[in-house]
């Protein structure tokens, strides 16, 4: 007899408690800077000790985050806007308001990789190995970042009567979609896809310090470009607030994109047997 999901305890139903964690006078303080600032400080923590343990200058990595931040948050919120420009048009005002949520981490990616190359140059290192060292970080960024979608009910997927159904106030929803109240948690399912992400790279990172496999210099990066955008292909198609190109999903087309790049780039590596420069000392 086929199980029936709906007749499942409730307990996994998400509601979310607003986008504001505490306001003190004219201080707000938002779930969702705050994610993204733990995410940040989390993200240079584990790369600076990632670096160590490849016996490289973990202040690299410090300095990079400052560069990081300073393209890729620009960038996600462009990326974000130009999709979404409609919207923006006609409340200009709105365009900066960040805390609100409106991020795209295509456009962050998109922006950290120019503000990364731009650094590998000036500094003189290899930017391939300094985003091996940082794709660890960015994953694990990502799942946590995701939970401030689940603060500002945005993010969703389509009706569900599934027990971890996740309730979006009516004036969250789509206007099609008024009549549902609950959605499928997409912000969770890429969560926790990103944290299975995250695992495999941290076990790649220290099985290639023990040799078991050898990693050539770039794996990783091409690794977390294939799985995270394998995730991101399906659980985009969940979802009903998808940035669109005409009748296209972006994130689904810059998805596939992601994983032809990623493993032409392993190919290159492993079966041309070619290889990427290390840092400089």
């Amino acid at each position: 007899m086929a199980l029936d999901l709906s007749t499942l305890p409730l307990a996994f139903q998400f509601t979310s408690p607003g986008p504001v964690l505490v306001k003190i006078g004219p201080l707000t303080i938002r779930w969702y800077g705050l994610l993204i600032a733990s995410a940040v400080l989390i993200g240079v923590t584990l790369s600076q000790y990632l670096a160590k343990r490849r016996h490289v200058n973990p202040d690299l990595l410090s300095d990079l985050s400052i560069w990081l931040v300073i393209g890729a948050i620009p960038a996600a919120r462009l990326y974000y806007v130009l999709f979404q420009w409609s919207e923006y048009a006609s409340h200009p005002e709105r365009i900066i308001a960040i805390w609100q949520g409106g991020i795209a981490i295509h456009g962050a990616i998109l922006g950290g990789v120019v503000a990364a190359l731009i650094f590998a140059k000036l500094k003189q290192v290899a930017f391939w190995q300094l985003a091996d060292l940082v794709a660890p970080s960015l994953i694990l960024g990502q799942a946590l970042g995701r939970w401030g979608n689940f603060f500002n009910s945005e993010a969703f997927g389509d009706p569900t009567s599934l027990p971890w159904k996740l309730y979006i106030p009516l004036e969250r929803r789509p206007p099609e979609l008024a009549q549902f109240e609950y959605f499928h948690p997409t912000f969770l399912y890429e969560s926790l896809w990103d944290l299975m992400v995250f695992a495999l790279l941290i076990t790649l990172f220290f099985r290639g310090l023990q040799g078991k496999p050898h990693l050539k210099v770039g794996t990783l990066s091409m690794v977390y470009l294939v799985t995270y955008s394998l995730g991101r292909l399906w659980i985009e198609g969940l979802r009903t607030d998808s940035l669109m190109l005409g009748p296209l999903r972006i994130a689904q087309v810059v998805s596939l994109i992601g994983i032809v790049l990623g493993l032409a780039g392993l190919g290159w590596l492993y079966l041309k047997k070619r290889s990427l420069p290390d840092v400089k000392e």
